[in-house]
């Protein structure tokens, strides 16, 4: 009877050791079924260029009449340039020339700034294209329906209406092209451009004085037989044909009653790279109005051969 008893009680363990192992494999087995998000692509650059030999001796002195008058030792240390005081050159650099001479001075400086994105669900790219969108919508402006960047901004601006207040501003935003909000978020040291010059022209509207600065310039470019150019061509606009998104800001502005700058802000986005490039032109006699036709075809040309410097 002991005997049968052992055997009963032996049975029983095996078929509880059994039922346990078939338990703790199904368990096991749900692990590796768990779905994971898969890390984001990192972006095309991991490295930026050189900023001030990002520029050709030969385009400097076509944007830098003023160094012309100068020695050969003078000159060589203005088309050297003067790097930018950044925190972290692997994320941004930049390089600025100055010039002078007896009717103006002309400045030109370059700014790259390479994106990261530190969420894993994000992109590099997606986040480069989060930062432009804000610096073109904070120009005032917005790209053309259907873009991939006019897209993103939509969806971010969707994203941050819903986080600010509830109240759908997203259709807002996406009417206007605008997201005041979003771009207070921002890093304030992703933002090149201080004063659109779409809000000097707004502004102008109401005060006048501003509005005749503003239109001073473009109305002197129209009178320009030779070109031909309209007021509204030489506005500032998204720019169709440079990089993966880009946009040009034109500002004219006066320094008190004896001088006055006119500054061409060209801005664009390659892969996870935003390049802004400014050129500003202040000549000697306050009556002179830099041309603004001059200045912009100088910027973009200067932009265009960096997005050929990143596609090397």
């Amino acid at each position: 009877m002991a005997h049968v008893t052992g055997t009963a009680l032996l049975a029983a363990f095996v078929v509880g050791c059994s039922a346990d192992t078939g338990t703790g494999g199904s368990a096991a087995d749900g692990k590796p079924g768990e779905t994971s998000v898969a890390a984001a692509a990192p972006g095309k650059y991991r490295t930026l260029p050189e900023p001030c030999g990002a520029v050709a001796t030969s385009t400097l002195k076509d944007l830098l009449p003023g160094a012309a008058e100068l020695s050969e030792e003078q000159q060589q240390k203005v088309y050297e340039g003067t790097a930018a005081v950044t925190y972290n050159t692997d994320r941004r650099v930049g390089c600025n020339w100055k010039s002078e001479d007896p009717s103006s001075s002309h400045t030109l400086s370059i700014d790259f700034e390479r994106v990261v994105s530190y969420d894993p669900a994000v992109s590099d790219d997606d986040r480069a294209r989060e930062v432009y969108t804000k610096k073109e919508t904070s120009a005032g402006l917005t790209s053309p329906s259907g873009s991939p960047d006019s897209a993103d901004g939509g969806k971010d601006g969707s994203t941050d209406g819903s986080k600010g207040d509830g109240k759908g501003d997203s259709s807002k935003d996406g009417t206007k092209g605008t997201k005041s909000d979003p771009s207070a978020d921002s890093d304030p040291a992703s933002h090149a451009l201080t004063t659109p010059a779409s809000t000097a022209a707004s502004e102008g509207g109401s005060t006048g004085a501003t509005a005749d600065e503003h239109t001073d310039g473009n109305t002197g470019d129209t009178t320009d037989d030779d070109t031909g150019s309209s007021a509204e061509n030489l506005q500032p606009r998204v720019l169709d044909d440079l990089g993966d998104s880009a946009f040009l800001d034109d500002l004219l502005t006066r320094a008190g009653s004896t001088a006055q700058h006119r500054t061409v802000s060209v801005v664009f986005r390659t892969s996870n790279v935003i390049v802004t490039v400014e050129y500003t032109e202040q000549p000697a006699v306050s009556t002179v109005v830099p041309d603004s036709k001059e200045l912009q075809e100088k910027a973009q040309a200067v932009a265009r051969n960096l997005v050929d410097k990143f596609s090397e």
